[in-house]
């Protein structure tokens, strides 16, 4: 198997060494969590210098470890692990979920003694911990709460375009080709037909991410979980809430389901990585709506073979990419909303709301930006800069359109990239 270098996650992995932290990182399962801690940068250590045995490895998702998902008795073998206090020594456990019971799941003030034990390893200074984990809920609450500042999560996601590109040895055209069907999920990079990798990703679906959510979360309706996330793969890219979900499946499916149940469900959704919410943000009012929002796949090849490749909108499509890259480049990415002043035909001015459909924000940075697959008709290009132009700030605007070339800036300061170079270079937001 052809194997990633993911090297911008091992790059995060070796500066928080030894930062007295407990490093969770999570990701959606298979996205390759376990491949860069127990191989990259595992080899990383022992290139080091770190002796093999002074690397304490677990996976609680391999039955045999089924009896180290009690607490206590992965606390107990950790410790007998560690032969001498006076050197120093790496632990990785895989899938810290495992260790969470169904009772600790369901009541909220339940105290989870999986953390009390990663509390008591913060103590004993001698070892540096690493854990995975599949749920980002149950992780994210739980750093801001058990771990008190003292849990340091690295996101990990599919692979980027970046990198399936130059794990896969092809070319630039025929890599988004295979990237933008079958999306990046690392394992794919093994396989050579295209029908290996269809039941592949098919499989993940069924046998993997619906059967631990519906045995994590005791779902009842299993058939209306499935529908759900054919409807969100269907409407990636558009604006929608539960209440319009419940509908829709109500009326397309021939069920009946409600808008409690359907927000229920998009929780376990996106707890575990499968999708990620954009919220609607005002511009000039500088203020997130209620709703509705955006929802797009954690993989787009996930999305495309739960549709059967059937829906292949390449509009879609990139929008979910560029969104995906955003992400994984550590931004927060909203969808914008600006308000105009227009002529209603009749002689009256009128609000009207545009779209931006990405503000993307991390520190003191902020960028507009518009996903337009051709920009070669002149009516296009109008409609897909009124909104940046709309936006009376100084922030970076740019479009980013498949059928550019070289990027330029235009004379209202926008930027224009191409989609590939936008893909392919970490730094193309800042150019």
């Amino acid at each position: 198997m052809m194997l990633a270098k993911r090297e911008y996650y091992l790059n995060q992995l070796i500066k928080k060494q030894w930062n007295g932290r407990i490093k969770i990182i999570c990701g959606l399962r298979r996205c390759g969590k376990s491949t860069i801690l127990f191989e990259i940068f595992r080899q990383y250590l022992l290139n080091s210098g770190v002796k093999e045995d002074h690397i304490i490895t677990l996976a609680l998702d391999d039955d045999m470890n089924a009896p180290y998902r009690d607490p206590a008795v992965l606390s107990r073998y950790v410790r007998e692990s560690v032969l001498s206090s006076e050197e120093k020594y790496y632990v990785f456990i895989d899938e810290i979920q495992y260790t969470i019971s169904r009772k600790e799941l369901r009541n909220p003030d339940e105290p989870i003694r999986i953390y009390s034990v990663l509390n008591g390893f913060l103590h004993m200074k001698n070892i540096d911990v690493y854990v995975t984990g599949s749920n980002s809920k149950l992780l994210s609450r739980d750093i801001s709460t058990e771990f008190r500042g003292r849990g340091d999560t690295i996101h990990i996601y599919p692979l980027s375009f970046r990198e399936f590109f130059e794990a896969s040895g092809l070319d630039k055209t025929d890599a988004y080709s295979e990237y933008m069907t079958y999306g990046g999920m690392p394992y794919l990079l093994s396989l050579d037909t295209d029908e290996d990798k269809y039941h592949y990703l098919e499989e993940l679906f069924e046998e993997i991410y619906f059967k631990d959510i519906e045995e994590r979360y005791s779902v009842n309706l299993p058939g209306i979980l499935r529908n759900l996330t054919s409807s969100l793969c269907s409407s990636v890219g558009s604006l929608t809430n539960a209440a319009k979900i419940s509908r829709t499946i109500n009326s397309v499916r021939g069920t009946k389901t409600d808008a409690e149940t359907i927000d229920r469900y998009l929780g376990y959704l996106t707890d575990s990585f499968l999708f990620q919410e954009a919220l609607r943000f005002d511009v000039k009012g500088k203020k997130y709506f209620e709703y509705p929002s955006k929802f797009y796949c954690t993989d787009i090849g996930l999305r495309n073979v739960r549709l059967g490749l059937r829906q292949q909108e390449e509009t879609h499509i990139m929008e979910n990419i560029i969104f995906n890259e955003l992400i994984a480049r550590g931004f927060q990415v909203d969808v914008g909303c600006v308000s105009v002043s227009a002529s209603n035909g009749a002689g009256k001015r009128i609000q009207q709301n545009l779209e931006i459909d990405f503000i993307a924000r991390k520190g003191n940075k902020q960028y507009y930006i518009q996903s337009a697959l051709s920009m070669d008709d002149e009516e296009k290009q109008k409609a897909e800069l009124r909104s940046l132009l709309a936006v009376n700030n100084s922030f970076r605007k740019l479009v980013v359109s498949k059928s550019y070339g070289r990027s330029w800036i235009d004379e209202n300061g926008i930027l224009r990239i191409g989609l590939i170079d936008f893909l392919l270079d970490q730094n193309s937001l800042d150019r």
